[in-house]
C-alpha cells in the first residue's frame, strides 16, 4: 500500500540537480528499491530481526528511533487512557442512575457536542486560548528557558505540557464511553437481580457499583483492549498538533518522507499490539466473570 502512493524516499530525489542518473540507481541498488515488493518484505524482514533495519530518511536504526519514541508516547497514552476511563464511567453511571434529570440532560447534549467538534479544531482552540490570552506555552515536552531551574519547576513544566494533549486526547474518548457505559448501565440496572438486590435493603452504592457495574463491565473490556493499538495510531493527530515527538508524529514524518522500513515497522508493531490487547482483554474476562474461569 505504501508503494501505491506518488514518489520515492526522500533520499531518492531526481528533481536534485546534483543527483545524477548513475547516483539514483546505486541509491536504489542500495535500499532494494529496485526489486520486486515481496523481495523487498523479505529483505525487510531480514534486516528487522536481525537489528539491521535502517531508516532511508537519515540511515538510523529504525528500531533506536522508535525506541526513543515510544518512551514519549507511552506517559500520553497512559494519561489520556486513565483520564478517559476514570471521567467516563462516572459521568455514564449518574446519567443512567438519573435518567432523564438535568445531569442526564446535560451530560447528552455535552457528549455529543464534544463528539462533533473534531478534535484537531479543539487542539487549536485550546492553543490559542493558553498562548494568547494567558501567555502559557502548550507546544513540545517542555518550555525553553527552563533548563537551569529547579528540579520541581521542570517537573512541573513537563506535567504541563503532558496534561493538555492527554485531555485533548482524551475528549472523544469521554463522550464516546460515557454513552456506552450510560446505555450498558440501563440495561443492567432494569434486570431481575437488582430489583432483588435493592428488595433485600442493599444501599444503592452496593447495587449500582458491586453488581450492576461488575456485570455491564463485559463489553468494555473488549474496548479496553481495542485501545491499545491506539498507542501508535490514536496519538497521530495530537502529537502532531502539540508538536509532541512520539511514535504516532514519527509515523506521520515517515510517510510523507517514504520511508517505508520505519512505516512497516510502525505497521507490523501496531498488529502485534491488536494481538496484546485481544489477549489482555482475554484474561480480563476471566476476571470479571467467575463463569468464563469456570469453564
Amino acid at each position: 500500500m505504501v508503494h501505491l502512493a506518488p514518489g520515492e524516499p526522500s533520499l531518492v530525489d531526481p528533481s536534485n540537480p546534483r543527483m545524477k542518473a548513475e547516483d539514483i540507481q546505486r541509491i536504489r541498488a542500495a535500499f532494494h528499491l529496485d526489486e520486486p515488493l515481496h523481495i523487498q518484505y523479505v529483505y525487510w524482514m531480514k534486516d528487522l530481526f536481525t537489528g539491521e533495519l535502517k531508516s532511508f530518511k537519515d540511515n538510523q536504526p529504525v528500531l533506536g528511533k522508535i525506541w526513543d519514541r515510544f518512551l514519549n508516547s507511552l506517559p500520553l497514552f497512559i494519561l489520556a487512557t486513565l483520564i478517559t476511563w476514570l471521567l467516563a464511567f462516572p459521568v455514564g453511571i449518574q446519567a443512567a442512575v438519573r435518567r432523564g434529570s438535568v445531569f442526564d440532560k446535560t451530560g447528552t447534549f455535552l457528549s455529543y457536542a464534544m463528539i462533533s467538534i473534531p478534535g484537531f479544531f479543539l487542539s487549536y482552540m485550546v492553543i490559542i486560548f493558553m498562548v494568547k490570552t494567558i501567555d502559557v506555552p502548550v507546544i513540545g515536552m517542555r518550555t525553553f528557558g527552563l533548563e537551569n531551574s529547579s528540579l520541581w519547576l521542570q517537573s512541573m513544566d513537563r506535567i504541563w505540557h503532558l496534561t493538555i494533549p492527554a485531555l485533548m486526547s482524551a475528549v472523544g474518548g469521554i463522550a464516546v464511553l460515557s454513552r456506552y457505559a450510560r446505555s450498558q448501565m440501563l440495561e443492567v440496572i432494569n434486570q431481575d437481580y437488582i430489583r432483588t438486590a435493592r428488595a433485600v435493603g442493599w444501599s444503592n452504592d452496593v447495587v449500582i457499583y458491586r453488581h450492576g457495574l461488575r456485570n455491564a463491565l463485559l463489553p468494555f473490556i473488549t474496548l479496553f483492549g481495542l485501545t491499545i493499538p491506539g498507542l501508535i495510531g490514536g496519538s497521530v493527530i495530537f502529537e502532531t498538533i502539540f508538536a509532541w515527538p512520539g511514535m504516532g508524529r514519527l509515523g506521520y514524518e515517515a510517510i510523507l518522507s517514504r520511508d517505508f522500513p520505519v512505516i512497516l515497522t510502525l505497521t507490523f508493531i501496531s498488529a502485534i499490539l491488536v494481538q496484546v490487547g485481544n489477549f489482555v482483554a482475554d484474561i480480563l474476562y476471566a476476571v470479571v466473570d467467575p463463569r468464563i474461569k469456570l469453564r
